[in-house]
């Protein structure tokens, strides 16, 4: 062997060693990140029996492209101090949504429903949804969903409202459209159009506020999709995902005010926030809308939401689509 050969041998051994010696120093980076994300996630409670038998719920949708995934979301107004946060949750749930996620993972639509809504509750009859809570736990409540549109609940996530204060913060704010102005009774006042809330108990009185509306629980409800967007843009913004510092620090803010299925783990949410934001470019198609109904009524002494069935039968196709980037919401009647 010449010498020249023999020092361009040991230049690529140089260079290889200093691959390799970078490769370890990422591993270790990456692992570290992982363990940390791992422990933010401890404080978040895990749900136990959330789900109903199998033989009571819909076949798990799948095509060519894949699954879609479902997530029931259920938010809570208020607890004790030291309370559970899965204790009374029959008589405190005041959000309950669905995110769905197409096949494509190109878009998120996100329903609510309103928790007066008249439904069949299985083995129960006809009640206000919410009263599942009450009569079965989480996994009627599931049951019931997925009867209403016939699709299988992947993983449900509880949160307390109070953790929209720590997200809020850790964002750097949520920029939302705000399309009423209101003031609060406790004299804090939003006003319309795009507007961005960067304090976290105004966070918390933006989604609470319902006594300002003559519609109540409509507009507060309208009011939540419209932080829910705001929240959703920040934590899928290509800034936040590629940041794993980022995520755990949103992570040990909501983790004392959640609890998930262990269904849902912390690799599964940062493997779903990549495929969304790949899919789709960088930015998401985010969808929020109201599930449909067909105005308010008495049964017996029971203020009720009518649920308007054919409207939502539309939705139910709609959710078993490989893709719902052209979805348009029914308007509501």
């Amino acid at each position: 062997m010449n010498r020249h050969a023999a020092v361009k041998r040991g230049r690529v051994s140089k260079v290889l060693w200093v691959l390799l010696g970078v490769a370890v120093v990422l591993a270790i980076a990456i692992a570290a990140l992982l363990v940390r994300l791992n422990s933010s996630f401890e404080n978040v409670q895990t749900m136990e029996s959330a789900f109903p038998d199998d033989a009571d719920r819909p076949v798990a949708a799948e095509s060519e492209s894949g699954s879609p995934i479902n997530i029931l979301l259920l938010g809570t107004d208020s607890r004790e101090t030291g309370q559970d946060l899965l204790d009374n949750l029959g008589d405190r749930a005041d959000a309950i949504l669905v995110a769905h996620i197409p096949p494509d993972r190109e878009s998120v639509q996100i329903m609510s429903i309103m928790r007066d809504s008249w439904v069949d509750i299985p083995g129960h009859g006809e009640n206000k949804v919410n009263a599942a809570l009450a009569l079965g736990g989480v996994s009627l409540m599931v049951q019931t969903i997925e009867g209403m549109i016939d699709q299988r609940i992947d993983h449900v996530g509880v949160i307390d409202f109070e953790g929209f204060k720590g997200l809020t913060e850790e964002l750097g704010g949520v920029t939302l459209n705000n399309d009423q102005a209101f003031t609060t009774n406790a004299g804090e006042s939003f006003e319309q159009g795009e507007i961005t809330i960067d304090d976290g108990d105004a966070a918390l009185a933006y989604v609470r506020e319902r006594m300002a509306f003559e519609d109540g629980d409509y507009q507060r409800v309208h009011n939540q999709q419209a932080f829910m967007r705001g929240a959703l843009n920040g934590i899928l913004s290509p800034s936040v995902l590629s940041n794993p510092l980022k995520i755990s620090s949103i992570v040990d803010s909501l983790g004392p005010h959640m609890a998930t299925t262990d269904t849902l783990s912390t690799t599964q949410m940062a493997s779903l926030g990549a495929s969304l934001v790949s899919a789709s470019g960088g930015k998401p198609q985010m969808q929020t809308f109201t599930l449909p109904t067909a105005g308010t009524g008495m049964i017996g002494d029971q203020s009720v939401v009518h649920v308007d069935w054919d409207q939502l039968e539309i939705i139910s196709e709609a959710f078993a689509e490989d893709s719902m980037s052209n979805f348009t919401p029914p308007p509501p009647r």
